[in-house]
């Protein structure tokens, strides 16, 4: 389309508007009222627009009607580098986006073409889809250069919807659950449902069918506190994986922060959600978002114009120059950074974080690569303006944080550097457990303090700091990590060289699936002895989804590409509810999480619970002192500061022979029962020790002994 033709259907169109300049604040499309009768208080008569791009010479919203006609209204400048309009007569439902016009050369940051459809990075819903094509890029290779493009992206990309944000949440309200008393349970709002035979089909998938009532009740009777779900904000495939015939499942490249995933939703994904969170809170379970404010889905400096780069790109990216040439920084290793210098970048994040607290009500959020919301200047501080800005915000303040402690960027490992109270995602603890079970030498001294809340790393956030997991949504699943010794990933069309090499796994002597019983039984076990550990470990711990069940991957360590059976739960151990192996670690998981809730030890309040180790022949002992010894056995006690009754005494053994323990019996007068061992098929029991505290460990066993009144 010709500059002039572009001005033509401008003109053609504005005046089937009223409009007015508005208003800079609030960024995105506002419903507005304007007549103050009380018959219409809450009526809208229009609806403010505000979109930031200081650069611009000119910026243009776009009106779409139901026929998909365009309408395209000049927006007014302002000294905040906000362009505004109001527009009287257009409300909810109203489809809308902008473009922005300005100074553009091949090699210039921000870079402008009026011929690019661009969204509302404060959108809080989109309709349609996006479709790769060469329209969505600014330029035209061609001779080693670029030229400008003039192809108009409209026919390709999504729309923004004009929301309102009432919604009838019934008097629910958050659950607000203790750090000390939450299980998290991470799951795939899709994944989780997509196949599961009593959730009727067409909900399957869904919003709507992640709070089912059959899905509600298994979470309930399995015990879980906090559903974490991966991202649901709105997302979009790279093209890579798009002419690949595969798609970014996982969902982590966002395209807009405010909007819901348009494909989890049936009709209206931005009531659905919010339905699911009511319902999810209803039954006492919270509801955690894991955002992605690191990067969003236009990649590199020369990527497609969806929004943020064909408004402020310099602003919201962190942008290198290098002998003439711009590149973008790329901590994420998705193409671009976030720069959370930038006061509007900041903007952006806390206005998303906002609308999900208050108008979906989540309780948290877990940060997707949070050391690059912890940088300023590119340097990781605890004292940077988004953690601060967080940190004094009254509702965001009282919400969970959770972070993954890592980017790839100079300096990104910081498990602990983040505020008092704030968590952090434990890979020390995941590597850890691993590498235990496995049977690595040397890893005992390391496994203590892991198990005993990690407080040699947590000295100044105590064992509250410490998110513990042995599986999430990056990696191999629980049963996969015990089935196979490498890594199976061929169908993400990579020749199996993406996924992590290192995953500390092992495959009981068959790799994948087999028919060995006894290879399913020792398999079976492995897998209840680190969730056992998991529950009974100080620190709140997460659990990934159909790791209760011994769901399997069949091998694939980076599912992320895989909108398929493969990365979708496997609830076919239904069908066999009482004999399966699924079953069976179901029914085992949903006691242990149990137990952990019920027993004051674990969610004891006042941090007076203590983890103290002995040595197999009953002397109290430091977590050190396994450094020396060649027996992989750790023998805990658990108990209150104070000497009362109810203490556990746990003992791990992932040796491949028996091992002889003594108690750590204080008084004849004590006497104690076993209560859980995995090496049974009913592994939790009420037997009677009457052998003056020695007790006998099977091979690749935990086992759970209470004092008894």
């Amino acid at each position: 389309m010709a500059p002039d033709k572009f001005m033509e259907i401008y003109s053609a169109h504005h005046s089937r508007y009223t409009f007015s300049p508005g208003r800079t604040a609030p960024q995105g499309a506002t419903l507005v009222n304007n007549n103050r009768t009380p018959s219409r208080q809450y009526q809208a008569t229009g609806v403010n627009f505000a979109v930031y791009a200081p650069a611009a010479t000119q910026l243009f919203l776009s009106l779409f009607n139901s026929a998909d006609d365009e309408t395209r209204l000049k927006m007014y400048p302002s000294g905040q580098g906000v362009w505004h309009i109001y527009v009287e007569g257009i409300s909810a439902g109203q489809l809308y986006a902008f473009r922005a016009d300005g100074q553009w050369s091949p090699d210039s940051s921000p870079r402008f073409n009026k011929h690019k459809l661009l969204l509302d990075p404060f959108a809080r819903d989109i309709k349609g889809e996006l479709s790769w094509c060469k329209q969505l890029f600014d330029y035209t290779p061609s001779n080693n250069s670029r030229i400008f493009n003039e192809d108009d992206s409209a026919p390709y990309m999504p729309r923004c919807v004009v929301r309102e944000t009432e919604f009838d949440w019934q008097g629910v309200t958050r659950p607000q659950i203790a750090d000390q008393k939450s299980v998290i349970y991470e799951a795939h709002p899709k994944g989780f449902t997509q196949t599961h035979p009593e959730i009727p089909e067409h909900l399957r998938g869904t919003y709507l069918g992640m709070c089912h009532p059959v899905a509600i009740d298994y979470l309930k009777t399995l015990g879980i506190t906090a559903l974490e779900l991966l991202p649901v904000t709105s997302k979009v495939s790279e093209q890579r994986l798009i002419d690949l015939d595969l798609v970014n499942y996982w969902g982590y490249n966002p395209l807009c922060l405010m909007a819901p995933e348009p494909s989890y939703g049936i009709k209206d994904p931005v009531t659905e959600m919010k339905t699911m969170v009511r319902e999810l809170h209803r039954a006492g379970i919270e509801v955690i978002m894991d955002v992605v404010f690191n990067h969003t889905g236009e990649s590199g400096h020369g990527g497609p114009f969806f929004n943020l780069r064909g408004l402020a790109e310099s602003e919201y990216y962190h942008i290198e120059h290098h002998k003439g040439k711009l590149s973008a920084v790329n901590y994420s290793g998705c193409g671009n950074t976030m720069n959370f210098d930038s006061p509007q970048t900041l903007k952006l994040t806390m206005d998303a974080l906002r609308c999900w607290a208050e108008e979906y009500q989540i309780d948290g959020f877990r940060f997707d690569l949070a050391p690059i919301m912890a940088r300023q200047h590119r340097h990781f501080t605890r004292h940077s303006p988004f953690l601060f800005a967080i940190s004094q915000d009254p509702v965001l303040s009282q919400l969970k944080m959770i972070a993954e402690p890592w980017d790839i960027g100079p300096n990104g490992y910081h498990l602990t550097g983040f505020p008092r109270d704030w968590q952090a995602w434990n890979d020390r603890y995941r590597d850890g457990c691993r590498k235990y079970w496995k049977g690595e030498q040397g890893i005992q001294t390391e496994m203590a303090h892991r198990f005993s809340g990690s407080e040699d790393l947590f000295s100044d956030q105590s064992y509250l700091g410490t998110v513990n997991y042995i599986c999430s949504h990056d990696g191999f699943s629980l049963m996969d990590l015990v089935s196979y010794k490498q890594r199976h990933n061929h169908d993400n069309g990579e020749n199996n060289r993406d996924g992590d090499e290192h995953n500390y796994s092992w495959n009981n002597g068959v790799e994948g699936d087999t028919n060995a019983l006894d290879v399913h039984r020792i398999r079976l076990r492995s897998q209840k002895n680190m969730i056992g550990m998991l529950m009974l470990a100080k620190g709140t711990p997460m659990l990934q989804a159909g790791d209760e069940f011994s769901n399997s991957q069949q091998g694939n360590n980076n599912a992320y590409c895989q909108d398929a059976p493969v990365a979708w739960m496997d609830w076919s151990w239904l069908k066999n509810p009482d004999s399966s192996d699924g079953a069976r670690l179901n029914d085992f998981t949903s006691k242990v999480i149990h137990f952990r809730r019920n027993h004051p030890l674990f969610t004891d309040e006042l941090n007076k619970t203590v983890y103290t180790f002995y040595s197999t022949s009953g002397q109290q002992v430091s977590p050190c002192y396994f450094m020396s010894q060649n027996s992989m056995a750790l023998v805990v006690k658990i108990h209150a500061c104070k000497k009362t009754k109810g203490t556990l005494v746990v003992v791990m053994n992932p040796d491949r022979h028996p091992v002889k323990v003594q108690l750590p019996i204080e008084t004849r007068s004590q006497r104690w029962a076993i209560v859980m061992d995995t090496n049974k098929n009913q592994s939790f029991c009420d037997e009677s020790l009457l052998n003056d505290g020695w007790f006998e460990v099977t091979p690749n066993s935990l086992v759970v002994i209470e004092e008894r009144l």
